[in-house]
């Protein structure tokens, strides 16, 4: 797919010297990341990123973290407590 955007001018000009097609699809794949809409091997294949690490690598760049909320915790915090006395 290829989509476009009209920028004013003058933003445009301030914009030239960068490769602003990477850096749109670098800003959505993070987004998308961020939101669970997308997991690492599609960011990995938008992006063309060599391996799992470098993934890993560009998601910390960009402060792409999932979710992960104090409920979460409670429920894997049990899940070790339950795991370990089994054992």
């Amino acid at each position: 797919m290829q989509v476009t955007i009209e920028l004013p001018n003058h933003i445009a000009r301030q914009l030239q010297s960068a490769n602003l097609s990477q850096r749109i699809l670098e800003l959505i794949a993070a987004d998308q990341y961020r939101q669970g809409l997308m997991g690492a091997a599609d960011v990995r294949q938008l992006l063309g990123l060599a391996s799992r690490w470098e993934t890993y690598e560009f998601l910390k760049h960009e402060k792409a973290y999932l979710p992960y909320t104090e409920d979460d915790l409670v429920q894997d915090s049990q899940a070790i407590r339950t795991a370990l006395a089994a054992e």
